[in-house]
């Protein structure tokens, strides 16, 4: 697949409802209704549920190009769709019964976190669920909330086959979940990642899954990627489109300090060059980062889902695509001016955007 500008992908209509609602979804805390109205006409949600459940299961190559797309109008929105969608992947792991149930709403969303801060003790018909959970992106319009949770016997730890503590995620009915108000960052503000905690809430055994290769109910190569690098891809694609927002803003900036008298042919020579420097090295990083992609793409659909080689190609390139990401918005951001520090300004929301989201631990070294 070609790597165009991330504009690409959506409609100038689309673009403009999403920019023009940012600033009020900051204020919500949450994603702004006329936003929220796009993702369900376009299904975002749905992006990785599996087809058998009207879901629309893309390819990972379309997936990381659209959710670049989605960030680049809008970071917030960018990345509870891509979380969100990222938690319906689950879909194919989670027993038909339930996941027929479940995807079957119209406006379903799946919220969630991955730090395994709950417990679920052994019952005779499943679990009783106990837990306090952080930073579940898109909280406030979840129909449902995943979590992990260690198993319990009573007081005793259930344990893998290593002697670790057995860990299963679960999925919940939002209404047995309370929100809890969490977010105070200076990014990502819309996101609405807030807490969220459930206690002594009674599931059956339908609501614990597994999501290792071979413990997919749904058998086609989508539900077969490792998830690691399934999220390091997709974040990273966050972060490239946030980037490159950034970068299309100071193009408009660094043409109007090129008609500023004040500024010297050196200065303005300058910002022309240092311009270019930064928009060839996200170019080049997207490639290669794309290049990856796509070849793992390739790869898991010829059967060799387990190659070593080909993944650890993805991770590394998702990595160094944030990084550079961030290092070029980093080297533009003092030739902005003080528009860059107004918190009302649009690039000043993805400056913050960026560098909140720039902090996800899974791609924080490289």
């Amino acid at each position: 697949m070609k790597t165009a500008h991330p504009s690409a992908l959506l409609s100038p209509e689309m673009i403009k409802t999403i920019r023009d609602s940012a600033y009020a979804a900051e204020r919500l805390g949450k994603i702004h209704p006329d936003q929220l109205a796009i993702v369900y006409e376009q299904n975002w949600f749905k992006l990785l549920v599996p087809a058998v459940y009207s879901g629309l299961e893309k390819s990972l190559p379309e997936l990381v190009r659209l959710e670049e797309s989605i960030s680049w109008a809008n970071g917030s929105l960018g990345w509870v769709v891509t979380l969100c969608c990222g938690a319906g992947w689950f879909g194919g792991f989670i027993a038909e019964e339930k996941a027929a149930e479940i995807f079957g709403l119209k406006e379903v969303c799946l919220a969630g976190s991955g730090a395994a801060t709950g417990e679920a003790i052994i019952t005779p018909n499943g679990y009783k669920i106990t837990g306090k959970w952080k930073y579940a992106s898109g909280a406030h319009h979840a129909t449902h909330f995943t979590a992990n949770c260690i198993i319990k016997n009573g007081e005793e730890n259930m344990l893998n086959e290593d002697g670790s503590p057995l860990i299963l995620p679960f999925i919940f009915d939002s209404s047995k979940v309370n929100i809890l108000p969490a977010w105070k960052y200076t990014g990502m503000v819309a996101t609405g990642s807030d807490a969220f905690e459930v206690r002594d809430i009674e599931v059956n055994t339908l609501n614990s899954f597994k999501i290792t290769p071979n413990a997919s109910i749904v058998k086609t190569p989508l539900y077969q990627y490792p998830f690691l690098q399934l999220a390091e891809a997709t974040l990273a694609a966050n972060i490239s489109g946030m980037a490159i927002h950034f970068m299309d803003l100071c193009k408009a900036i660094f043409a109007e300090k090129q008609e500023l008298e004040k500024l010297s042919l050196l200065q303005k020579n300058l910002l022309k060059e240092l311009l270019t420097k930064v928009e060839n090295d996200i170019t080049k990083t997207r490639k290669a980062f794309y290049r990856a992609v796509d070849q793992s793409w390739v790869t898991l659909k010829a059967g060799s889902v387990t190659d070593s080689k080909t993944m650890d190609a993805v991770s590394k390139t998702s990595r160094r695509l944030a990084k550079t990401a961030r290092e070029c918005v980093d080297q533009l951001y003092p030739y902005c001016g003080l528009i860059a520090a107004n918190t009302e300004s649009e690039i000043n929301q993805v400056w913050r955007d960026i560098h909140t989201a720039s902090q996800h631990s899974l791609l924080t070294f490289l």
